[in-house]
């Protein structure tokens, strides 16, 4: 299926490894030209090489904290300097901390803040002039399975992610005559470095995953390119009666009705 990405600029986040680089390969793949940002300059440019080596989308790499406030306008920059346009905003970052709710300050909440909802805030705002000059456009906040489920000590991430699916449902209609959508991934038990790090090392590496995927219908931990696929397809021109949806990637994991 030709997914209509050949030549659109793509902003995508986090991007150096995990979710964001799978997101940032599988749109190359399909023509689109990539700006990826991170904050380790060494697994950017890594990153940037591996996408620019499958000779299809151009990877430009930009250390980035997205924190720290003027961190959009350079990086927006950057991606007119070196195509003239935007057209799809992926927004990622690293989740907050796990724990329990009375364990978390006022720093810690405010930190959380700043990583994942300002940071989408910032990013979005300053991308709708480049989207609407375009006529179209597409933001895809990455979030997680807690904004669909009961996800244990994940206080921060839930209140502050539920933050940014509200204000993506606002957006969708606000952008909708602009054409412009903006929907939500909420990816389940994928298997990242994050993940990995949270497996026991007392047990054998796949006997821990089938232990982790023992409650998921699938029986298994989900692949950055599958999550990274939908991804793709919502930031095409095929999926342009889809937005202020939040969809979960998760094997089956949530068990309710929606």
């Amino acid at each position: 299926m030709d997914l209509q990405l050949q030549g659109k600029t793509a902003l995508v986040l986090a991007a150096s490894k995990g979710l964001g680089k799978a997101c940032a390969m599988a749109l190359a793949a399909e023509g689109a030209n990539v700006v990826i940002g991170a904050r380790n300059q060494d697994t950017l440019r890594a990153a940037a090489d591996e996408i620019n080596a499958l000779g299809k989308g151009i990877a430009v790499p930009v250390p980035i904290d997205v924190r720290e406030p003027e961190a959009a306008e350079k990086f927006i920059k950057t991606a007119i300097k070196h195509f003239g346009k935007i057209d799809i905003l992926v927004n990622n970052a690293g989740g907050p901390p796990f724990g329990k709710f009375e364990t978390f300050d006022d720093t810690a909440w405010a930190q959380a803040f700043e990583l994942n909802l300002l940071s989408t805030v910032r990013f979005s705002r300053q991308v709708l002039p480049y989207m609407r000059t375009t006529g179209s456009g597409r933001i895809i906040n990455i979030v997680s399975l807690s904004v669909k489920t009961y996800l244990e000590n994940s206080v921060l991430s839930t209140s502050i992610r539920m933050g940014v699916v509200g204000m993506a449902k606002m957006l969708s209609n606000e952008l909708g005559p602009d054409n412009i959508t903006v929907n939500n991934v909420a990816p389940g038990l994928i298997l990242t470095d994050r993940v990995k790090d949270t497996l026991p090392k007392t047990v054998d590496f796949e006997e821990a995953l089938a232990q982790r995927a023992k409650d998921i219908p699938l029986k298994r931990i989900g692949r950055p390119e599958e999550l990274a696929a939908l991804v793709t397809f919502l930031a095409s021109p095929l999926a342009g009666y889809i937005t202020g949806a939040t969809i979960q990637v998760d094997g089956g994991a949530v068990k309710g009705p929606y």
